[in-house]
């Protein structure tokens, strides 16, 4: 009975907020727990000095407006100087600590989220916006951080200055210190409530939020989309939507809370009338001195002010303990594409891949590849070819577990690719795009992150191999040229030679070429299938066509059709199938350009 008993209370305080939001951020306050520690403690005389002015009130009441001494007590105005200042000062202190220490926890948080963010699948960022994954992996942690240790200095300093204000009170008259604590607690009773009533706001405006940041990135991403289809009005329109939500969401949220403030200051205005009107008759009655009263009254009022303003805050602090369980759902997730618990490493001079009864589905219930079965030896060229949305992309995305199958299995060498680790599966496999990502840098520190140890030389030999030598000769700063955001500031075909030569450097055993020349001009597609081909020398290739010229010498063509395999051969085998799936989209193709001629 007890030890059942036991485990219910245990569960309980494991299900209360406060205790679980500062039982994930210990560990990133740990590393700074003196300077976190010292910020908490400044705290204590910051708010017990409250109690000073209360208390000095008392007696100068008494000496000069009562009694009307002659020797003037003028060390109280002076102690009430000395006392302020010297708080001022603490409390100075106690803000550049909890900055320093905030900062220094937010960047760790930071940091974890980044990485975190790095080892989620593909399909993750698939079904998000870039708004939700900013908000989610950086302004939630500021946020975080942020409520959490301001919330805990004004938390801090509050505590002491109510015990010492509340000592004040008891020390000037029981009986009027009584009602104000008596009142003070029914003060409190409504603000628990109002948690559950604010979540599915609180979710609203993170939702809000993070939509506005991704109105700003498409802007910024699709400026010349906008200007040349004249999007001007239609996207002010989307923004002012997006404006018109946030603000309703606002409005939701003072609906739901701002009520408390009013009612705080009713409550506190009972507390002060009950106060006076019972401390009138004890003055008359000479239980108390009038310097008592004063220094009661002075000290409620200290008390009552910052409980008058509790709503105001109190969103700040609800969205803090949002955002902490927010920031530790992510950094407690498990992505789904992981190494396994026996990962071995792939070993680079394997033998072949095969495809399995490979399946696949994005969604669950819509199939994308069915029963894919191939056998690929190593240092064989493997081109894909069909229609749009047959499923060619995704059965090269599935190699380096980019998804992971839903059925079936790919294995290298006998080896499941999921029973491999995943840093050594992609190690040993290089990927140029149809729209390759560049970062922003220069053109030698794009190319080197094929291989961070690279000499001068390696780069050179890249160059030189990605036919991008002669571009790079005519730059005034030559491979240290910046090149912009994404790489904004060179052509489609430079930036594919950029990515080609960072391929190079990589120097991986499994070349995967999706639709590398689809989106360039005939001479820039010549130029990168030369740079190519000599990216492919010695490798085991798989390549998605646009141009089926570019794969007539593939040493096994597959037509991808419905997400299933229709034909499997070398070019002229295909070619020499009736009414077959190949010959006709080679006919179709070179009749297309015939005409275009």
């Amino acid at each position: 009975m007890f030890r059942a008993k036991l485990n219910d209370i245990i569960a309980k305080c494991k299900q209360s907020q406060v205790v679980v939001n500062y039982t994930n951020m210990w560990p990133y306050v740990k590393p700074y727990w003196f300077r976190a520690l010292l910020a908490v403690l400044i705290c204590i005389p910051i708010g017990s000095l409250d109690a000073i002015i209360a208390l000095s009130l008392k007696p100068y009441m008494d000496l000069v407006m009562v009694e009307k001494s002659i020797q003037s007590p003028w060390y109280i105005p002076l102690g009430i100087v000395l006392f302020t200042s010297m708080q001022g000062g603490l409390n100075y202190m106690a803000t550049y600590l909890n900055t320093w220490v905030g900062k220094k926890i937010t960047n760790g948080l930071k940091a974890d989220l980044f990485k975190k963010m790095l080892t989620l699948e593909t399909a993750y960022f698939d079904t998000k916006k870039s708004g939700d994954v900013i908000f989610a992996f950086n302004n939630m942690a500021d946020n975080a951080c942020a409520g959490l240790l301001d919330n805990l200095k004004i938390f801090m300093q509050r505590l002491f200055s109510s015990i010492s204000l509340v000592c004040v009170l008891f020390y000037n008259s029981w009986q009027l210190a009584l009602i104000a604590v008596a009142v003070l607690g029914c003060a409190f009773l409504p603000v628990a409530r109002i948690r559950k009533r604010i979540d599915e706001v609180m979710k609203k405006t993170l939702v809000a939020d993070s939509a506005i940041i991704t109105a700003y990135n498409e802007a910024f991403s699709g400026i010349k989309t906008i200007s040349s289809y004249n999007l001007e009005e239609q996207q002010k329109k989307h923004f002012d939507e997006i404006l018109r939500n946030i603000f309703s969401v606002s409005i939701k949220m003072v609906q739901r809370t701002s009520w408390l403030s009013p009612f705080m200051h009713v409550i506190v205005s009972v507390g002060i009338g009950l106060a006076i009107g019972y401390g009138s008759h004890l003055i008359l009655t000479k239980q108390i001195t009038s310097g008592n009263f004063v220094s009661f009254i002075t000290a409620l009022i200290m008390l009552y002010t910052p409980i008058k303003n509790l709503g105001n805050n109190f969103n700040a602090v609800q969205f803090s303990f949002f955002s902490i369980e927010k920031v530790f759902a992510i950094l407690k997730s498990e992505p789904k594409i992981k190494d396994s618990v026996n990962a071995v490493d792939m070993n680079p001079k394997y033998k072949e891949i095969k495809f399995e009864d490979v399946c696949f589905e994005y969604k669950k219930g819509v199939p994308v590849l069915k029963h894919i079965n191939l056998l690929v030896k190593h240092g064989e060229t493997v081109a894909f070819v069909g229609n749009s949305g047959g499923g060619k992309t995704t059965i090269v995305s599935l190699l380096p577990r980019f998804y992971d199958v839903t059925s079936g299995a790919i294995k290298i060498d006998g080896i499941d690719i999921r029973d491999l680790t995943l840093k050594s599966l992609r190690q040993n496999i290089a990927v140029v795009f149809q729209d390759n990502f560049l970062f922003s840098g220069t053109i030698k520190e794009n190319i080197l992150l094929g291989n961070e140890n690279a000499t001068d030389e390696d780069v050179k030999k890249a160059l030189k191999m990605a036919y991008l030598d002669d571009f790079v000769a005519t730059l005034e700063q030559g491979w240290d040229t910046y090149i912009g955001e994404r790489g904004i500031l060179l052509s489609g075909g430079q930036k594919q030679r950029v990515a080609i030569a960072r391929a190079f450097l990589k120097n991986a055993p499994i070349v995967i070429l999706d639709e590398a020349t689809s989106a360039l001009d005939n001479k820039s597609e010549a130029i990168v299938q030369m740079a190519i081909e000599n990216l492919m020398q010695d490798k085991t290739v798989f390549v998605i066509a646009h141009r089926l010229s570019t794969i007539q010498n593939a040493d096994k063509i597959v037509v991808i059709n419905q997400g299933e395999i229709a034909e499997i051969g070398t070019h002229d085998e295909l070619l020499n199938i009736e009414n077959g799936a190949y010959k006709a989209l080679y006919n179709a193709q070179f009749k297309h350009q015939e005409v275009a001629v």
